[in-house]
């Protein structure tokens, strides 16, 4: 009979510190992050949902692998609770890059402008890691990360 208190009161005591865990998480970064941003007038595809559980806790991504400095260079000692900057607070044009304004230019310089655009920036960034994952991990469609205008951004 005392063992069995004992297993409860272990379990129980367990299941307690895994919600308190989750709860520091919740408190110091919301998990569900809408990519709602206000230098917008008006969004012209869905709002994309950014997991952090999903990309943290579940594929191991540190934080600074998304969140960087203004090199592009990831913040290593960037932790959960850190204070970071909107992306639009440095890649301040809404929107992507206009095609013809990449006609003619080197890389570097199509880079450069690129990342000027809030979408181009987000696109940049996401986009590419996807990719990367899905080619590492032989993922396609639905059991891999999203990678098409859809699979982000919901229809509205």
């Amino acid at each position: 009979m005392k063992m069995s208190r004992a297993l409860i009161l272990t379990v129980v005591a367990v299941i307690g510190l895994a919600v308190m865990g989750s709860g520091l998480f919740a408190a110091d970064v919301p998990d569900v992050i809408e990519m709602k941003d206000p230098i917008y007038d008006k969004h012209t595809r869905g709002i994309v949902s950014f997991t952090h559980t999903k990309h943290y806790a579940d594929y191991g991504i540190s934080c600074g692998e998304c969140h960087h400095d203004d090199k592009g260079q990831p913040l290593a000692d960037l932790k959960l609770g850190d204070s970071v900057h909107r992306c639009s607070e440095c890649h301040t044009k809404p929107g992507d890059v206009p095609r013809a304004a990449l006609k003619d230019l080197a890389e570097d310089a199509k880079t450069k402008l690129t990342l000027e655009y809030q979408a181009g920036a987000m696109h940049a960034n996401c986009i590419g890691c996807h990719r990367d994952w899905n080619r590492e991990h032989g993922k396609r469609g639905p059991e891999g990360a999203p990678a098409s205008c859809n699979d982000c951004h919901p229809k509205e």
